[in-house]
């Protein structure tokens, strides 16, 4: 549709222009500087940042009703800059001209009921977001569709010009800040850094078709990350990671999305999120705050971030009740199939805490929690999860996992529903299938194949005295038809089919 199509009350409202006052603001030292430059840390203290916007009273202006119903209208515009993550722009970047927004088909990924045995056996109602349905097959594409937007508007403005984007990944990052990075052209060129032998060939197949140059690292994430964070603060690079507060923003899309699809009323949800970087928890946590101070939603779901055992620090931070008490500390990590959770040093994590405290001032001690979970509960959930119409990758199985033993244990109360967080295709982690069906699990990883999850292939012998298609190429007639008779009959008895 288009602008003059709609109600006469909302047509003013669909199309943006750039306005606010956004700063990047320091939680160590709460000092601000000015957006026009590139910052990942404070220049003063060091500390992350998060972007504000100091002029974000004046949304209060618009009723919360009314902000939902533009919301929902600009969902059925043909503009390509409002298509995505940004018909929401006045929550995550109003001070961008939509000429300089990137759009390559993120956000509007959808939210799919389960079906009532994967119900039944989680223990109450799960519904799978698949953001694996984001072009380059992640969640990451909702904040590098911000962090590029930036970037373009700055090359615009001419305050950039040669840029280099640079990122430590365990592949998800890596693929889609080479796919945004490609689309901009000569302006960009992008490199990643990857931990050597930690990245499927999914995902290391996606940086190198998008032309990024590749670099592996000996280590795992958190090694890489300390290499591309010297980087970026002594080389003139732009750093794409969560560390990056435009990432941050871009990534409450989501929970943005999540409140459309339930018709604004979240209150009785539990939102289900891995917890790698932190960043997505962050954005996730931010994204319903926003939601609540502007009138949009009128409760605030829970939130319950999960992480494997083999890379589990905010885990272990919440286990500690008494706030006074709490100590956080970096773990080493194991090896995890869920591959993008695998950080033991979260560089989101004082963003984390900063923003769980006032959750749970405001939505109650319960309405954030941390979950722990084996490898193997990872495994088998996320197989039960695609076996029930999914498709799910083992970060979509560390939520389906989490919530299953949130629920067990009580933390979660049977009578609300869950949304799960599916980061990215199931496809990208489809070596850990192989695995898991063929019983070849590294030692490490302390999992062990139920038999009633594994699949494999059924192949069908040939007698050597029949012609067949593997023979030759020129089969007669005669032939071809005792060929499929043949074949016909050995899959009939596989099957357990019994001719009329």
């Amino acid at each position: 549709m288009k602008p003059d199509q709609f109600p006469p009350e909302i047509q003013s409202y669909l199309v943006p222009s750039p306005a606010g006052l956004y700063l990047y603001e320091c939680l160590g030292c709460g000092n601000t500087f000015d957006v026009g430059r590139l910052l990942y840390t404070c220049p003063d203290c060091k500390s992350v940042l998060m972007i504000r916007d100091r002029e974000w009273e004046r949304l209060k202006a618009v009723p919360g009703d009314l902000w939902r119903k533009i919301f929902d209208y600009r969902s059925m515009l043909t503009i390509p800059a409002l298509r995505g993550i940004y018909r929401f722009h006045e929550l995550l970047g109003s001070v961008l001209p939509l000429d300089a927004v990137v759009y390559l088909g993120e956000g509007h990924t959808p939210v799919i009921a389960s079906n009532e045995r994967l119900c039944d056996w989680t223990g109450l109602p799960v519904f799978f977001k698949n953001d694996g349905q984001n072009p380059s097959a992640s969640f990451k594409d909702r904040g590098m569709a911000s962090a590029f937007s930036y970037l373009n508007f700055l090359l615009k403005a001419g305050s950039l010009t040669d840029v280099l984007a640079v990122c430590a990944s365990t592949g998800d990052t890596s693929a889609s800040a080479a796919l945004y990075a490609s689309y901009l052209g000569d302006a960009v060129k992008s490199a990643v850094l990857l931990p050597h032998g930690k990245v499927t060939p999914q995902q290391l197949g996606q940086p190198l078709g998008s032309g990024a140059r590749v670099i592996e690292i000996p280590g795992v994430f958190d090694d890489c990350m300390k290499v591309v964070e010297f980087l970026s603060e002594n080389f003139p690079v732009a750093l794409m990671n969560s560390k990056n507060p435009w990432r941050i923003l871009g990534q409450e899309s989501y929970s943005y999305e999540i409140a459309q699809a339930f018709d604004y009323e979240v209150g009785n949800l539990a939102v289900a999120v891995p917890i790698g970087n932190a960043g997505n928890i962050t954005a996730v946590l931010q994204g319903f705050l926003k939601l609540l101070d502007l009138g949009i939603i009128s409760s605030l779901p829970w939130v319950v971030g999960v992480q494997s055992a083999h890379a589990n620090p905010v885990f272990l931070y919440y286990l500690e009740t008494d706030p006074r008490k709490r100590s956080y500390r970096p773990v080493r990590v194991q090896p995890s199939v869920a591959q993008a959770a695998m950080i033991g040093n979260p560089v989101s994590m004082p963003r984390v805490m900063r923003l769980v405290e006032r959750y749970r001032d405001l939505a109650g001690y319960e309405a954030f929690q941390a979950v722990e979970v084996s490898e193997q509960e990872i495994m088998d959930a996320m197989l039960w999860a695609n076996r029930n119409g999914h498709v799910a990758c083992t970060q979509g199985g560390e939520c389906l996992a989490g919530i299953r033993k949130a629920v067990a244990g009580g933390s979660v109360p049977r009578d609300r529903a869950a949304v799960l967080d599916a980061t990215a295709h199931a496809l990208k982690f489809a070596v850990f299938q192989e695995k898991y069906f063929s019983d070849s699990f590294e030692p490490e990883f302390s999992i062990s194949p139920r038999p009633e999850l594994q699949n494999a292939p059924t192949c069908i012998p040939v007698p050597e005295d029949l012609p067949s298609p593997l023979s030759r190429k020129d089969l007669s007639p005669s032939e071809l038809k005792a060929y499929v008779e043949y074949a016909a009959g050995k899959v009939a008895g596989i099957l357990g089919l019994e001719s009329e």
